[in-house]
């Protein structure tokens, strides 16, 4: 895909790019980087996808994830990026090292993030998630099933590819159906913009259910940047402090 003119931010906010997962789409996601500069870039949980990885003995790990990587390298290097790399449940091995910090580089369980005159709690948000915090099992289940959806959707939608009909993602349908049962039962939102209030904040930034979102509740600003493997979407936000979400296909 042909990208435009290189866009500048201040910062950029991605989430659950899954790499080393078959359906991560690591080469969207490295051309939407390669084609903004930005004062601070948050990859905030699930960036790296440990549970695939084991489950697949890295076969999904290679050229393209190195490009990635690459990219944020020359970020740092060549337009002096801060990068905050955030744990999400499918990268929970950071617990080990984090929170560490390597130059321009933050290993980070979560942060609080100034924009606009007001603060933005940043998190992954799989600790208010009362299914994978709390059984494990059912989460690592659900993954499994959304990866075979996943490969069912690739077939179906060649199928209506030959027909000459319009890509339709019954995957992300179902996902989201499911995720929004599950965020209503735990108050994923509700919690997340409590724990934002507790902190002194007036927003909270977070990942985790593959829905982009924007909107207030009660009184706080709730951004979720979406995900990689089928929204493609990512959080932005210029210089006077405006956040929005941008989605890649608009980008061509």
């Amino acid at each position: 895909m042909e990208m435009r003119e290189r866009t500048a931010y201040r910062t950029v906010v991605v989430s659950d790019i899954h790499l080393g997962s078959r359906y991560s789409k690591v080469v969207e996601v490295s051309n939407f980087l390669a084609s903004v500069d930005c004062e601070r870039l948050i990859l905030n949980g699930d960036t790296i996808d440990g549970w695939q990885l084991r489950k697949n003995d890295y076969e999904f790990w290679g050229a393209e994830q190195a490009r990635f990587f690459r990219i944020i390298l020359k970020m740092v290097e060549k337009h002096n990026t801060d990068v905050f790399f955030l744990r999400g449940n499918h990268d929970d091995f950071l617990d080990k090292i984090i929170p560490m910090a390597m130059g321009k580089l933050n290993l980070l369980k979560d942060m609080i993030l100034e924009s606009g005159g007001l603060k933005f709690f940043v998190t992954h948000g799989d600790v208010f998630d009362s299914i994978t915090s709390n059984m494990k099992w059912m989460a690592k289940l659900g993954d499994v099933m959304y990866n075979i959806l996943l490969k069912i959707n690739v077939l179906y939608n060649r199928i209506q590819s030959w027909r000459g009909r319009p890509y339709y993602s019954f995957s992300q349908a179902i996902k989201n159906s499911v995720k929004k049962a599950v965020s209503n039962a735990s108050d994923f939102d509700k919690m997340l913009t409590d724990m934002a209030r507790t902190k002194g904040c007036q927003g909270v930034i977070c990942g985790h259910i593959h829905r982009p979102e924007d909107r207030m509740i009660d009184g706080i600003r709730y951004l979720n940047s979406g995900d990689w493997v089928e929204t493609l979407s990512a959080l932005v936000e210029d210089n006077d402090g405006n956040w929005k979400i941008v989605y890649y296909k608009d980008m061509a």
